[in-house]
């Protein structure tokens, strides 16, 4: 199952953010609870935790680029060879 990965709102005025880095790449295995990246909201920079098991299959938003909250930012699959969105 591929599950989506997306900015959250981690304040009430939010309504961009900006990823930092990404903490794991695509291919690797993360768990639910895990770091998986960091955001940077008005100049703070928050760890985002995983909300799911599987692999981190494709990152759709790159370090330094900035998206409104709800925007898809990666794909995780419950395994490697599932097939995911183009």
């Amino acid at each position: 199952m591929v599950k989506n990965v997306i900015m959250p709102k981690v304040s009430d005025v939010m309504e961009n953010g900006t990823v930092a880095s990404w903490l794991k790449k695509e291919g690797d295995k993360v768990e639910k609870g895990e770091p998986l990246l960091e955001i940077e909201v008005e100049k703070a920079i928050m760890e985002i935790e995983s909300e799911y098991d599987g692999y981190l299959r494709k990152i759709l938003v790159k370090e330094g680029e900035t998206v409104p909250v709800g925007t898809i930012l990666a794909y995780i699959t419950d395994t490697l060879d599932e097939n995911i969105p183009e």
